[in-house]
């Protein structure tokens, strides 16, 4: 889907003269949002194009995951895809079980004074955070049939310093 697509599915949900008057723009150019840019200059660069661009350029998900907790959600990435042999899948369980129970030893420290202060609730998020996304993606793989993801981010997590 083309970003000028989403904002018209939006628009279809709502008044583009409220989301003008919400968003302090004339509505000329919420439907100009909502045309493709092409080479006659019709459509404007639209607000998820400059996110994307943003993104493009930092590397950082930190906007996306914004976007989508404001939303209700969570970012998850798509697992890579890669051309070697697809591993088994029990080293990505071991793995899963592992992560889920860091989140548990977080929680049952946190916990074990009655009270869990910011700090503790921050490390809570961190590896709840971690368990869904190695979930999400491991959920993928099983669709898929290729765990050779999973054990490319197990490497990578396991030669960087952990943090709590």
């Amino acid at each position: 889907m083309k970003s000028h697509e989403a904002i018209q599915g939006a628009l279809k949900q709502s008044s583009p003269k409220q989301v003008a008057a919400d968003l302090g723009i004339s509505l000329s150019l919420i439907y100009k949002w909502a045309q493709p840019q092409d080479a006659l200059g019709s459509g404007s660069r639209n607000p998820l194009d400059r996110i994307a661009t943003m993104y493009d350029s930092t590397g950082d998900t930190g906007i996306i995951q914004w976007l989508c907790h404001h939303a209700g959600g969570y970012f998850v990435r798509n697992p890579d895809r890669s051309a070697e042999p697809p591993e088994h899948v029990m080293p990505a369980t071991n793995e899963m079980v592992s992560q889920f129970a860091t989140l548990l030893t977080s929680i049952s420290q946190a916990a074990d004074d009655n009270a869990i202060t910011e700090e503790e609730a921050e490390t809570i998020r961190h590896a709840w955070n971690e368990l869904k996304s190695f979930a999400e993606e491991f959920v993928t793989c099983c669709e898929e049939g290729d765990f050779d993801p999973i054990r490319r981010a197990n490497a990578r997590s396991q030669s960087s310093p952990a943090t709590s």
